[in-house]
């Protein structure tokens, strides 16, 4: 009997620093490892990525897909893995379901009520044409249905997963900070929020490392640092390997991810993996992630983050909440996102 065919669209995966390209390969790993022989599976990625070759099927993206898609008829399933959809889902003849990561712009004061309207429009379009939708965490589920209302009956939510990882023996990173220091990671964006940061270094000596692509808001994290007298204490990495990443993680005192703008926030459990104290922005999706296993920042005034900043390393310390922290993390495997996945492509078919 002939296995059904199932296409995974991880077109996403361009930027091996971007959080889309650790989705694509945690999902995608997990999903060979317990498909189990029973879908045969095919990835649907841009020619530059190489991370899956001679391991699955797989189809590259041509620009012209979005009109014509020569393969539209041969899957029983399509999952499109983010909402971007650069193969569009009516160009494919087959039960579809679709995972969103987020709808943040609605978030982003910056963002006009027009081109707020265009994004939700086009998503409303993307979604009319899926069987089933699957959101990254329940917030993320929540605001589709809040501005989607009608997408309600096609949702469900499955956590994503998160590397466990591991620093090799005898590891150094790139830049070693000599003091103890506190971490964070990702795109140096005016939501991840890295600009409050500095203010965490007032009286006292601790370092600050921020790794992740850089633009032009550098110059911001860089002024807030004048401004509480710590720039010799602020370092700005760029993007870094990801054994310089875990040993971050490791040995860093504390992560912070004041972040305004995250559908699910795949650093929060890697720090947690590791039972580090975390410090999040009570914002968007994190509350959901981090649960009572973090610490938040209700604002970002300085006494404020400073005040839970203090208080939540002194609880973490003298409760010794480093296993409770690891075996939240715990809960978020790409194991268990695949398995999910996998039972969903099952229900499809059978209709």
């Amino acid at each position: 009997m002939k296995k059904p065919s199932v296409l995974v669209t991880f077109d996403s995966m361009k930027n091996p620093n971007s959080g889309y390209f650790s989705f694509g390969k945690g999902l995608g790993d997990a999903l060979l490892k317990h498909n189990n022989n029973r879908f045969t599976l095919t990835y649907y990625l841009f020619r530059i990525t190489t991370y899956f070759n001679k391991r699955v099927n797989i189809i590259h993206l041509f620009r012209l897909h979005r009109l014509f898609f020569p393969h539209g008829r041969e899957f029983d399933v399509v999952h499109f893995t983010d909402q971007t959809c650069r193969l569009r889902p009516y160009r494919v003849s087959a039960k579809k379901v679709m995972t969103i990561h987020d709808i943040n712009n609605v978030h982003l004061g910056f963002k006009s009520k027009r081109n707020i309207e265009k994004r939700v429009n086009k998503l409303r379009k993307f979604i009319g044409y899926c069987d089933r939708v699957v959101a990254i965490s329940k917030f993320v589920a929540d605001d589709v249905i809040y501005y989607i209302p009608e997408a309600a009956p096609k949702m469900s939510v499955i956590y994503n997963g998160a590397d466990k990882l591991t620093v090799p023996e005898g590891h150094q990173p790139a830049y070693t900070p000599v003091k103890p220091f506190l971490f964070t990671i990702g795109l140096l964006s005016p939501q991840k929020g890295f600009h409050y940061l500095p203010a965490l270094l007032q009286n006292n000596d601790l370092h600050l490392i921020i790794a992740g692509i850089e633009t032009t808001h550098k110059d911001n994290i860089i002024e807030a640092a004048k401004k509480f007298d710590c720039l010799d204490r602020v370092t700005i990495t760029g993007p870094v390997s990801d054994d310089d990443k875990a040993w971050y993680f490791k040995n860093c005192l504390a992560f912070v991810f004041p972040s305004i703008a995250e559908g699910f926030g795949l650093p929060v459990i890697e720090a947690m993996n590791f039972g580090k104290p975390v410090f999040l922005a009570n914002a968007t999706s994190l509350p959901d992630v981090g649960g009572k296993a973090a610490y938040y920042f209700n604002n970002f005034d300085p006494e404020h983050m400073q005040h839970v900043f203090k208080t939540g390393l002194q609880d973490h310390i003298e409760n010794n909440r480093a296993g409770a922290v690891m075996a939240h993390a715990a809960r978020y495997t790409w194991d268990n996102a695949a398995n999910e996945y996998l039972k969903l492509y099952d229900e499809l078919l059978r209709g």
